[in-house]
């Protein structure tokens, strides 16, 4: 990461309604980019932050970010790598299998995935004899996606690009992007390309994080400024109407500590709408989804859970025990950074991604390591900062707990195995 200035810029209005009537309801400081990870000679040149504060939309109900980083400062050199997880690697392959089948997919058809990294779910379908084509804005991912024989467009999705694209490629049958559709603050414009690619009975399909799971498993580390957004239905279902497209499915998939995987067609699409749709939405109404109060109270409730987590670790640390962070990823930054937590309660963190050894988090700089390191040094205890993968990663150490090491899972309720 180049640590120099960056432009950022504050919305005014709605990124899904345009309208002006929102409120902040939690601040979690001024924080360094999640993914802006440190070389040891970046360490002394002071470091970007930003206020990373969440708003409410009042008329729509959207839950987003208002200061805005340029997507080409975050994703043209991208440090996350989608396929280091293998549970996202068998929920892809899943995903893959499942579209072919539900919508009858052949050699013919063309899938089109923007936002797609280094082809997790292009390589299955690809696999499955379907063509396929990625979009992704990240120079050094896509080649990753190409050396394994995914064809990959550098460049972020847009109105402009998609008609390059559709002269090249032709129409395609699904356009789908999976934890991308939050990143994006022009989203009418990738509606709009989404309209000038899509063929008339063609899918639109996104993946995002459910703000009511967020909301009820008080997750918040899901916040940083590359999530610029925070769905629900309702805001969603809204949006799509401006395009003459909409909703007609909706499920709810474990990514990311649980998320929606949403269906879009055009409104002279052949597709019915499911009950899942209207099922969200009672959830949503019941929830007070669409009131200020709600996400007020949330905000509280955050509050709440770092000063538990802070006293948990302040006392083991009083009581002489060694921690060590694992995962070296956006949302931990987010916590590390809200909390406070640097390198005089972790040692280090370690992490998976060879990418980022011999590196350091945004703000608190604390040093990435391979994940060895844990075997190594068999520390009292290991803070789990990338906890939607906690399951993967106790069972890659069962012989550390073996060893006498406990694992700390900080959300949804701190739990130490």
């Amino acid at each position: 990461m180049n640590v120099g200035k960056c432009m950022s810029y504050l919305r005014t209005t709605c990124r899904l309604c345009k309208s002006t009537d929102m409120i902040k309801f939690l601040s979690l400081g001024k924080t360094p980019l999640a993914n802006s990870y440190l070389k040891p000679e970046e360490l002394k040149i002071p470091e970007p932050s930003y206020p990373l504060e969440t708003y409410f939309c009042q008329d729509c109900g959207l839950v987003q970010l208002l200061d805005i980083i340029p997507g080409e400062v975050l994703f043209r050199n991208y440090l996350y790598i989608s396929s280091t997880a293998p549970s996202y690697i068998e929920h892809f392959t899943k995903y893959a299998q499942d579209i072919v089948k539900r919508f009858d997919l052949t050699d013919e058809s063309f899938v089109i995935e923007f936002g797609s990294n280094d082809g997790i779910l292009l390589k299955p379908l690809k696999n499955l004899g379907i063509k396929t084509l990625g979009v992704d804005p990240a120079e050094n991912i896509a080649k990753i996606a190409e050396s394994d024989g995914i064809e990959t467009f550098v460049d972020f999705f847009t109105e402009d690009n998609a008609k390059i694209i559709l002269e090249k490629y032709g129409p395609a049958d699904i356009i789908t992007s999976a934890n991308v559709f939050a990143h994006i603050d022009d989203l009418d414009d990738v509606l709009r390309g989404v309209s000038v690619l899509l063929k008339d009975d063609g899918i639109f399909v996104a993946e995002a994080t459910y703000m009511v799971n967020m909301l009820e498993k008080k997750y918040f580390d899901l916040i940083y400024h590359e999530h610029v957004s925070y769905y629900c239905i309702r805001p969603l279902q809204r949006f799509f109407e401006k395009f003459d497209m909409e909703i007609f499915d909706v499920e709810d998939i474990s990514t990311a500590g649980g998320s929606i995987r949403v269906y879009a067609k055009r409104k002279i699409g052949k597709h019915n709408i499911t009950e899942s749709v209207s099922n969200h939405l009672a959830l949503e109404n019941r929830l007070k989804m669409d009131q200020a109060v709600t996400y007020k109270n949330y905000g509280n409730e955050i509050e709440k859970c770092k000063n538990e987590i802070m006293k948990l670790l302040l006392q083991l640390k009083d009581d002489g025990k060694t921690i060590v962070g694992y995962g070296a990823a956006a949302k931990g930054n987010t916590l590390l950074n809200y909390f406070g937590i640097g390198t005089d309660i972790l040692d280090y963190v370690v992490d998976i991604a060879e990418i980022k050894h011999g590196l350091f988090t945004p703000g608190k700089h604390i040093p990435i390591l391979p994940t060895e390191k844990i075997d190594e040094d068999n520390p009292d205890y290991v803070l789990i900062l990338a906890w939607n993968f906690a399951d993967d990663i106790m069972k890659k150490h069962e012989q550390y707990r073996t060893n006498g090491g406990k694992f700390i899972i900080p959300l949804p309720e701190i739990d130490i195995k």
